[in-house]
């Protein structure tokens, strides 16, 4: 298995390569932009490479996901600093990245999305929302506003791709505790965190589960065991409200 995850350094990332390191058989590269975080990065077992998502263009990372299996999108400017570089990062980074995998000569990898919990249109009420769950949106919108618009926006021109499989995965407000191995997988409450470790054990069972393709995956709480809750999900079958 051949990987690669864009947004390499982030905590989420991080976490991710070290599940997914010890697998009999699995190279990981990881893209990152300051090469100051090479020797963090090689520490988890991955392949360092100082790639600017802002900066370079597609068809280096075309080139990058040559004869590649699987590509992780985990890079995001997290609703940190001013709203332009959010939206460079988030949305058009994104974009470069769907255009790439368009560009690969041959099979083309399969995208594992990571995107932000209640990134919707926001004139449209998700049928599954309470009350609570609006009044947090209200509160998530009002603080991280252009973040979870430009994963939004990424989100809904990622769906109307059809050259590369991909998986979209939408966690909640993310915490440092410790992972339980439990959440909820789809229609998840937005009132509940979610740890960092729990996302990426999260993300690193969807290496093997190319059947998620399609599909849009709110992640967020602990209430069931994760590999067995995103079983069932994954053979529902059923997208999380993408409106």
């Amino acid at each position: 298995m051949n990987v690669v995850i864009v947004g390499g350094h982030g905590n989420v990332a991080m976490r991710l390569t070290r599940l997914l390191t010890p697998r009999a058989n699995t190279k990981i590269v990881s893209i990152f932009r300051n090469p100051a975080h090479s020797d963090e990065v090689s520490a988890t077992g991955a392949t360092p490479l100082v790639l600017s998502l802002e900066d370079a263009p597609k068809e280096r990372f075309a080139e990058v996901f040559g004869g590649i299996d699987v590509v992780y999108f985990s890079a995001g400017a997290g609703g940190k600093g001013e709203p332009d570089r959010t939206r460079k990062v988030d949305y058009d980074g994104a974009l470069k990245v769907f255009d790439a995998l368009e560009l690969v000569r041959g099979p083309k990898p399969r995208l594992i999305m990571v995107s932000a919990l209640d990134a919707r249109d926001r004139n449209i009420r998700p049928p599954h929302y309470t009350d609570e769950d609006l009044e947090h949106s209200v509160a998530a919108w009002k603080m991280l506003g252009a973040y979870i618009q430009a994963k939004y926006d990424a989100d809904k021109n990622l769906v109307g791709r059809t050259a590369f499989k991909w998986t979209i995965v939408r966690p909640g407000a993310l915490t440092n505790e410790p992972g339980t191995g439990r959440a909820t997988v789809g229609k998840a409450p937005l009132k509940s965190v979610i740890s960092r470790d729990d996302v990426a054990l999260t993300l690193a069972l969807l290496v093997d589960r190319p059947d998620a393709a399609g599909l849009a995956i709110d992640l967020n709480g602990d209430n069931d065991e994760i590999e067995q809750a995103l079983d069932a999900f994954i053979k529902k079958g059923e997208t999380d409200f993408l409106g």
